[in-house]
């Protein structure tokens, strides 16, 4: 088992955003942050993640917890699963009871990728073509290119450091076939490819044999998810995060030379054109994407296809179209870095070559081909900002050469508001929810609370109340409470103060009136209570706080 410290000092290094920002796209809301529920089907951003309380919460279905929780609610794993794959992901190691087990997560992939880099050298084809590419040693050593041998070599080494098969297969650097394991990488130059903290999760090859699959990359596991990543991030976050700007390629090679060059913002997808799935990324650090694609077919449709995504989802930047065969990697080897840096800071805008690619599709000199793709390009406008609508209708209308009244926009307002748990429930008062919030932040006056007020007193959410006294926070009500920035928490205990004998004030006035009122009690009973209710009422006007059970 997993020990109790290991996972507290885990949870230390967790953050609620990065882990939850490395699924889902995030945007800044006040102090915290909104998107789209990824447990339920929505269209308006009810999930709320809290930077200051290190949880999340969803106001449309109730779905709440912690990075760890989020981890197993969306990558369906149990608890000491998500553990060890935050763990993994962290590049830290858990503490396990067990003695056996009581050891640093698994150096197979760094093991490995080391014995790639110290075999390089004595592959004269692999070093040959590093040559022949422009890549300097530094940027070998930077990147950690090595070369992968035949199959028996790789099982071979993965037996002889005694790491388990199974946990080879797991990782996607051996299959299992047919009774037998091979090594998925073959007399091919290796790529170690990285999560953005910096583990190494699988790897990408490039054949120097001829091979018909030029490159192939790790296959999906449980730590790879080619949908997710960008090849060197881990190395150009820095960058990205102070210029403001990450250029997307479609290589590795691109990548290392684009580094080399000074270019160090520089990332690739991994043999797949960028998915949504990569936005939540790219979000973080806000910055302009420049996406630098080859000018080939492929190369355009998978510029087409990402500028669509990014512009849809609000980012700014655009595309860079490489002609005449080139790529980066061969500009940056022919010394064209000038000519490479005015490219990146004059990319064609998203929109503009969504609508002229969309365009050139078509024959314009046919009417009815021309009003089909009018409807194609009011179908991509749709996809943006009522103001982007707008702004860019016009240019659709000239660039076809028609009338801007030709192109009608209609845009639906979303009516299917999502309102919080607490909303549909009941009413929300702000004065209790304020008293439940202060317990939540400040568990050390509950006893206080306890002392003098049962949850039975309060009118709309005496239910929350109760949860909170006995310590139940993770609670969906209690989360929706805790996410909730309207809700203000009292100041200190002294501020607790005031508000309850204020509280407690009007209860025991109001108890009064009542016992005052009733005929069905007998004589000495109503006097009893009106004694009982007067005396508090006069300890609570002297400023002091009366025991409920007194």
């Amino acid at each position: 088992m997993i020990t109790q410290d290991s996972i507290e000092a885990l949870k230390a290094r967790l953050d609620v955003v990065d882990v939850v920002g490395s699924y889902v796209e995030l945007k800044k809301s006040g102090a915290n942050y909104k998107a789209p529920c990824p447990f339920h089907d929505e269209k308006s951003a009810s999930f709320v993640v809290s930077p200051t309380k290190q949880i999340y919460h969803c106001f449309g279905c109730g779905a709440g917890g912690d990075s760890i929780k989020f981890t197993m609610e969306y990558e369906k794993l149990n608890y000491p699963e998500a553990l060890e794959k935050l763990a993994s992901n962290y590049n830290f190691s858990l503490g396990y009871t067990d003695n056996k087990q009581n050891k640093p997560r698994s150096q197979l992939m760094d093991k490995l990728s080391e014995w790639y880099q110290s075999l390089l050298t004595s592959k004269p084809t692999a070093t040959e073509y590093i040559k022949e590419r422009g890549i300097y040693e530094s940027s070998v050593e930077k990147f950690g290119i090595g070369y992968a041998p035949d199959s028996d070599g790789t099982i071979n080494y993965i037996k002889s450091h005694h790491f388990l098969m199974s946990e080879a297969v797991e990782m996607g650097v051996v299959g299992f076939d047919g009774g037998r394991n091979f090594a998925r990488f073959i007399e091919r130059i290796t790529f170690p490819i990285h999560s953005a903290n910096g583990s190494i999760v699988g790897f990408g090859g490039r054949t120097i044999t001829g091979h018909q699959a030029k490159y192939v990359n790790s296959p999906e596991t449980p730590f790879f998810n080619k949908s997710r990543l960008l090849y060197a991030y881990h190395h150009a976050k820095q960058e990205v995060h102070k210029t403001k700007e990450i250029v997307i390629t479609e290589g590795y090679l691109d990548v290392v030379m684009l580094h080399q060059a000074g270019f160090t913002n520089a990332v690739a997808t991994l043999g797949t054109a960028l998915t949504a799935e990569h936005l939540p990324l790219l979000r973080k650090g806000e910055p302009k994407v420049i996406m630098a694609y080859d000018g080939d077919k492929p190369g355009r449709a998978a510029a087409l296809k990402a500028s669509r995504i990014l512009s849809a989802g609000g980012f700014s930047g655009g595309v860079v179209i490489f002609s005449d065969g080139l790529d980066p990697a061969d500009m940056v080897k022919n010394g064209a870095v000038e000519e490479l840096a005015t490219m990146f800071r004059t990319p064609k805008p998203f929109i503009e070559f969504v609508l002229q690619e969309i365009i050139s599709g078509y024959n314009l000199r046919d009417p009815k081909a021309k009003e089909a793709c009018m409807q194609d390009g009011i179908g991509y406008l749709k996809t943006l900002s009522p103001m982007l609508q707008e702004e860019y209708k016009s240019y659709l209308a000239s660039r076809l050469g028609v009338s801007p009244s030709f192109v009608r926009l209609t845009n639906q307002t979303n009516t299917n508001k999502n309102t919080n748990v607490i909303q549909t429930n009941s009413h929300r008062d702000m004065w209790e929810l304020s008293l439940i919030k202060t317990v939540l932040e400040k568990p050390e006056l509950i006893n206080q609370i306890l002392d003098v007020l049962d949850p039975s007193l309060l009118q709309f959410h005496s239910f929350e109340l109760a949860l909170a006294l006995s310590g139940k926070f993770d609670e969906p009500n209690l989360m929706a409470i805790l996410v909730d920035d309207k809700i203000k928490s009292l100041k200190d205990e002294e501020a607790l103060k005031a508000e309850l004998i204020a509280f407690l004030t009007k209860h025991y006035e109001r108890e009064l009136k009542k016992v005052n009122m009733q005929s069905a009690v007998s004589f000495e009973e109503k006097a009893f209570y009106i004694r009982k209710f007067r005396g508090k009422i006069a300890t609570l006007k002297k400023g002091e706080l009366v025991a409920f059970k007194s």
